[in-house]
């Protein structure tokens, strides 16, 4: 099989925190010389594409932004896409909410205003944020929207709670799953990797550490999926799963054994 295009996630998979994953230069060194165009998909919410390019570039990594799109950027289209003009109450970082902001939607900061309930990682997240959360969903009709479903994210100190972990913790008080989750592996993110990439999903390779968003993202898509054991997945993990990636490697470095 020859492959045009690579879907490739970023923590876990290419670095951790701000430092390198063993490997992962090498790994990208032979998806260069293989010639394949490149995606970086990240479920991180609050990095735009370039603080993502200036992030992987302090690592050793050269990307321009347009090779990188993110859960902010999955969730920022899909709002303006489909509620334009409704007001909406972010339980989320500022990052996420000048994303929003910057393409002319309407963050309000009084819940019971809102249209739709944005929830998303929020490392400031406490009680009296969570009773605002619970006070904005009292219309059954306010729409509640999930950034991506990540439990937990790789930091360079070890496994952080991360998007899911607030998320579930709003749903829980409402009362109900959130109606729509973006970020991998949703329909959105799919559309977006296959308008950037504009190839063929049969000649595309996803890999990343996440059976749940990753591998998922790529069985779903249609594209072929290699997991790699340096993120939050073990061989355990992968006997448990209903996901099944087509290659399991020990690191991006492992790549040539795909190509």
């Amino acid at each position: 099989m020859t492959y045009r295009g690579v879907v490739l996630d970023v923590d876990g998979t290419v670095v951790r925190g701000d430092e390198p994953i063993p490997g992962a230069a090498e790994g990208l060194d032979r998806l260069g010389q293989a010639g394949l165009r490149r995606l970086f998909v990240s479920n991180n919410p609050t990095k735009r594409p370039p603080a993502y390019a200036d992030r992987l570039r302090r690592a050793g990594f050269e990307a321009h932004p347009d090779e990188i799109v993110t859960a902010g950027t999955i969730t920022t289209d899909y709002l303006a896409d489909n509620h334009a003009d409704d007001a909406l109450f972010v339980v989320g970082e500022g990052a996420l909410v000048e994303q929003l902001t910057d393409v002319g939607l309407s963050v309000v900061t009084d819940e019971g205003r809102a249209d739709a309930v944005v929830v998303s990682i929020d490392r400031s997240f406490d009680y009296d944020r969570l009773c605002a959360a619970l006070r904005a969903c009292d219309d059954e009709d306010v729409t509640l929207v999930g950034t991506d479903p990540d439990m937990v994210i790789p930091a360079a100190e070890g496994d952080l709670p991360g998007s899911g972990a607030i998320i579930n913790a709003v749903a829980g008080v409402v009362g109900r799953e959130p109606d729509v989750m973006l970020g991998k592996p949703s329909e959105p993110a799919q559309r977006i990797v296959r308008d950037r990439l504009d190839l063929p999903p049969a000649d595309c390779l996803v890999v990343g550490d996440r059976l749940d968003t990753d591998i998922a993202l790529g069985e779903r898509a249609g594209m072929t999926t290699a997991l790699v054991r340096t993120g939050v997945t073990d061989d355990r993990d992968v006997e448990r799963s209903d996901v099944r990636p087509d290659y399991v490697l020990d690191s991006l470095g492992d790549i040539g054994a795909v190509l």
